[in-house]
């Protein structure tokens, strides 16, 4: 399995995580992570790669995902052109070590995944054991998207990231991985924190007035200046272990006297805490 080609963001972090991103000859577009990847071919979005492009890659096997809606064309078209491939479909954070696993076992590298999986856990623990105890479990609004307005449910691993902090995903007790709804609904639902992460926009181009602005936010604690957080999508958007950077920079933001910032170039690194 010596030339891979990964069409998931996820699915590359995994792999340069594994140590493998000397066998990978080509990636989606939006593999962005680690910097070393984007000099490789570019296979064309996530949603819609150019299979012959991947066929020219002459790759031993494709590494896909169904970890986004629309994927599922990729895997079929794989399957179509007799291309071998590994389909990865993350659901819950449990999923993210379960995978590192499996894509370890067919690159051969069982033992590197084994350390990674369980570091990924052990690192998780961490965090959930410093978290404080006893006090009111603050609530958290999720937005992928703004309009029509996109929530995780709680079927998703954000659910898991916001009760790992301690915190609680407002819309939770939706029995599903993605939640429609509207400004006024998350207003009526009183989260205390606001956290942006619009997919596939830069949080250099989304400014906090647009969301402290909306007539059902104005005037809510959940809309303060210092309750809105942008924050970087792939940190929380991508089920690979670079979530623990977002699950780490969140435990920053709501317990700053018990957490520093983390490195965002080393997301298995010991978690920074505050003396």
């Amino acid at each position: 399995m010596k030339r891979i080609v990964s069409i998931c963001p996820s699915n590359t972090e995994i792999l340069c995580l594994l140590g493998l991103e000397d066998r990978l000859v080509g990636v989606d577009d939006y593999s962005d992570w680690p910097e070393s990847v984007k000099h490789l071919p570019r296979l064309g979005p996530d949603l819609d790669i150019d299979m012959e492009k991947v066929h020219s890659l002459q790759p031993d096997w494709v590494l896909a995902s169904l970890s986004v809606p629309g994927m599922e064309k990729n895997v079929e078209r794989l399957r179509q052109a007799g291309i071998p491939h590994l389909v990865l479909y993350p659901k819950s954070l449990k999923d993210i070590p379960r995978d590192i696993r499996t894509v370890g076992s067919v690159c051969g590298v069982e033992e590197t995944a084994e350390r990674t999986a369980t570091l990924f856990e052990d690192r998780i623990r961490e965090i959930r054991e410093r978290v404080p105890k006893g006090q009111p479990r603050p609530r958290l609004y999720w937005e992928w998207w703004p309009k029509p307005v996109f929530t995780p449910g709680g079927r998703n691993w954000l659910t898991d990231v916001s009760e790992i902090v301690g915190g609680i995903n407002i819309f939770g007790d939706v029995d599903r991985e993605s939640v429609q709804t509207d400004w006024e609904t998350v207003a009526a639902r009183e989260p205390d924190y606001t956290l942006i992460v619009w997919t596939g926009v830069r949080t250099d181009r989304i400014r906090k007035q647009l969301i402290t602005n909306r007539p059902a936010f104005r005037g809510k604690r959940f809309a303060r200046e210092d309750r809105v957080h942008i924050l970087d999508e792939g940190w929380y958007c991508r089920p690979s272990p670079r979530l623990l950077t977002g699950i780490q920079h969140l435990a920053h933001i709501l317990y700053p006297d018990r957490f520093t910032a983390p490195d965002p170039d080393r997301p298995l690194a010991p978690i920074a805490v505050q003396p």
